[in-house]
């Protein structure tokens, strides 16, 4: 095996473990850490990829962003963080779920492409990923920074009412 592949296999590694602990956490900021170690293992693979762009983007937007407004939203809205907030009996039922998702997922990506080699031709350079952005995908760019602004004003509301 090559430096790259015990890399990816590293940060593989390390990405498991982080997403199965945000899952399996009892403490909503304990998972919000967690996130933060599989989004930047993420990241790591985009960079061994040889995509600089998205890996920055996926560490900036995501890592720091996105867990940042994940946690001010907690506090803000005084949310029960402790195990007794999250402990409920529907495990079994929840496992079962997700595993019958992994399945379907699974057949649909096999009945899909099968034993094709999938080739993409991405824009290598960041002018093009920004024309591509605000040109293709300025709808799904717009409703994203909607919601988490709609998620930031009701986390708000939510902590003034607490407040009155």
């Amino acid at each position: 095996m090559t430096g790259q592949e015990w890399t990816f296999a590293l940060l593989a590694v390390v990405g498991g473990i982080g997403a199965v602990r945000l899952v399996t956490s009892k403490n909503v900021i304990h998972a919000a850490l967690y996130l933060v170690v599989a989004l930047s293992a993420v990241g790591g693979v985009y960079l061994l990829l040889g995509s600089e762009f998205v890996a920055w983007t996926q560490i900036l937007i995501y890592v720091g962003a996105i867990v940042v407004l994940l946690l001010f939203s907690l506090m803000l809205t005084r949310a029960p963080i402790g195990r007794e907030a999250l402990d409920n009996q529907q495990r079994g039922l929840a496992a079962v779920v997700s595993l019958a998702i992994l399945a379907g997922l699974g057949l649909l990506i096999v009945e899909g492409f099968g034993g094709q080699e999938i080739r993409t031709e991405a824009p290598s350079l960041t002018g093009e990923i920004g024309i591509r952005m605000f040109s293709d995908f300025v709808l799904p760019f717009e409703v994203v920074s909607f919601l988490l602004l709609a998620a930031l004003v009701g986390a708000i509301m939510l902590a003034r009412k607490d407040e009155a």
